[in-house]
């Protein structure tokens, strides 16, 4: 069965205006340098994951990080500035095929097979194949998600759910587990390179899965804010600054799970209420 007809329902949040007109159309510009910033931290990644070096993985999966961020920022500023156009949420669309699928795609191939050594030359050649499947079955299911997405837009009843795993969080845990292991240098063992691959492309199966994943959107950033809220916004960005290893992990981790986690709840509860009625 096909999934349901979603449409998504206008955040309202408020917008600045602007009267001197030159001023209007320099302001168009912020948003499309947002995304042109996210596009940069995806090629750059790409690039860094070709060299190789354990380092160089490490800056692959911090400038994921980075364009996660960028993203975040550039339909909130479009928003608020009256700037959101249809350019820019192809625009948009179109880097983070890069930023969020070919990225970490290319990422998770070096980091999981590149320093693989104690196999067989045949062994290595299926190894490669089982990879490049896994990272193209993590790339197409990106395309898939965001394509998808300008289609039927959040889940039905408003901006408070996603459907299917957003792409920059897939891409997020990839980026975060590279990140957190990067002293030790890629894999070099079989026992670890096929679940780290495997773990791509299921992470591949969540962006195009029904499953629910929270927006944060409706959360009325533009307002007043308790002191309570501002301090715990603090304190997170200080925990992340100064144990990013261990934070990005846990927040990209906890962040697949729950979704996972909530959804199967819903299945069993409503399984339990079928029963009960027949």
């Amino acid at each position: 069965m096909g999934e349901p007809e979603q449409h998504e329902i206008p955040f309202k949040e408020r917008r600045l205006r602007f009267r001197n007109p030159k001023l209007r159309r320099g302001i168009f510009l912020i948003p499309a340098a947002f995304t042109s910033a996210n596009l940069l931290c995806g090629y750059y990644a790409i690039v860094a994951s070709l060299v190789g070096a354990p380092d160089d993985f490490n800056r692959a999966a911090k400038a994921i990080g980075l364009a996660i961020l960028f993203d975040s920022l550039d339909g909130r500023v479009a928003r608020m500035t009256g700037t959101n156009t249809e350019f820019g949420v192809q625009f948009d669309s179109l880097a983070d095929v890069v930023s969020f699928g070919v990225a970490p795609a290319i990422l998770a191939y070096a980091w999981g097979i590149r320093s693989v050594t104690a196999m067989n030359s045949e062994a290595l050649h299926y190894l490669g194949l089982f990879g490049w499947v896994c990272c193209l079955f993590f790339l197409i299911c990106c395309a898939w998600r965001l394509a998808r997405f300008n289609v039927k837009g959040m889940a039905p009843g408003g901006s408070k759910y996603f459907v299917g795993m957003p792409t920059p969080a897939a891409a997020g845990v990839i980026a975060a587990v590279v990140h957190a292991l990067h002293r030790y240098g890629p894999l070099q063992d079989l026992r670890w390179s096929v679940p780290w691959l495997l773990m791509a492309a299921a992470l591949g199966g969540l962006m195009i899965s029904t499953i629910r994943y929270y927006s944060f959107k409706d959360l009325p950033w533009t307002r007043k804010q308790p002191g309570i809220l501002i301090l715990l916004l603090i304190t997170l960005g200080a925990v992340i600054w100064a144990f990013s290893e261990v934070a990005l992990v846990l927040l990209a981790g906890t962040y697949a799970v729950i979704g996972v986690t909530l959804h199967l709840v819903r299945f069993i509860r409503h399984r339990l209420m079928v029963s009960r009625t027949a």
